[in-house]
């Protein structure tokens, strides 16, 4: 790879790893090509750890997280799979804004992300983080592939999903509101 490549993967900037190829501190070996081209020659690391991912809608089901836990744990434990990272989450799945899912991406040691069905990691946009995860050598494995398999049913079932949430979040919102104003005029 070309050393802006290196520089920029390793967080440093281009001068200062031009710098150090010139003094011969690079870290990795290096060479110049005709053109003037540096080359590294640096293995890009492949992360291999798997981070089990559990998540539940609201807080009533939290004890529902363990289980998932246990059962994700299991798999992986039957597939020596190495575990480097469990993370246990109640939101949404419409929501992307998630911590615990963000921090799992953010990962460099996670190469692969398993959860029990797809829709506990995201309900819409599955396939374009799955592409995303796999130009970087990354995956997402779930353990149970949902009985929908035709992909008409599963889209028309997620987009049923996202409107009755979004129609009974309002509606919640309203009552909530509409409460918060009663109690205020008595």
């Amino acid at each position: 790879m070309k050393l802006s490549v290196w520089a920029k993967r390793q967080g440093v900037c281009y001068k200062t790893a031009w710098r150090m190829w010139k003094e011969g501190r690079l870290p990795v070996p290096a060479e110049q090509l005709p053109t003037g081209t540096v080359i590294v020659h640096a293995e890009a690391a492949q992360p291999d750890g798997v981070a089990l991912y559990a998540r539940v809608s609201s807080a009533d089901q939290k004890a529902d997280l363990d289980r998932q836990l246990a059962r994700l744990t299991e798999f992986a434990l039957s597939k020596r799979l190495p575990i480097v990272k469990a993370v246990k989450e109640v939101g949404s799945g419409l929501n992307g804004h998630r911590k615990g899912m963000i921090g799992l991406l953010r990962d460099p040691k996670v190469g692969v992300i398993l959860v029990e069905h797809r829709d506990r990691l995201m309900r819409f946009g599955f396939e374009y983080l799955d592409a995303a995860l796999a130009a970087q050598s990354r995956s997402i494995l779930v353990v149970d592939p949902d009985e929908r398999t035709d992909d008409i049913v599963r889209d028309l079932h997620e987009v049923i999903v996202s409107m009755c949430a979004r129609l009974y979040g309002k509606r919640s919102a309203q009552n909530r509101a509409k409460k918060a104003l009663e109690a205020i005029h008595e």
